[in-house]
């Protein structure tokens, strides 16, 4: 479940919310069965608190949007992409340490 500060992100929000975002974005592909992806969402959460007006958190089910899954080559997760003007400037796949999507968001801003 996202918390306040994280987007629910779909094909249909994608672009306005990501894509044409002035601030870089955190996306974190993902699915409810997904252990690790469970692991890291509280992380997720706080990050988008902490990055408030900096950056923007947005996660999106790999399930419910198989498409823009694919449009991002998305083969396991969860994959996490760091997203500034509409370019994929970093990514990584898999559960890491806070202190390591900070520093990917950072480097970004």
């Amino acid at each position: 479940m996202a918390s306040a500060n994280v987007l629910t992100l779909t094909k249909e929000n994608f672009d306005s919310e990501v894509m044409k975002s002035t601030v870089p974005v955190l996306v974190d592909f993902w699915a409810e069965w997904c252990g690790p992806c469970k692991m890291i969402a509280p992380v997720l959460d706080e990050i988008a608190a902490e990055y408030l007006g900096k950056a923007k958190v947005g996660k999106v089910n790999v399930d419910e949007q198989a498409e823009l899954a694919q449009n991002f080559r998305v083969s396991s997760i969860p994959m996490l992409l760091v997203i500034k003007n509409g370019q994929v400037v970093d990514q990584f796949v898999g559960a890491r340490p806070k202190s390591e999507f900070k520093a990917k968001l950072d480097k970004a801003l």
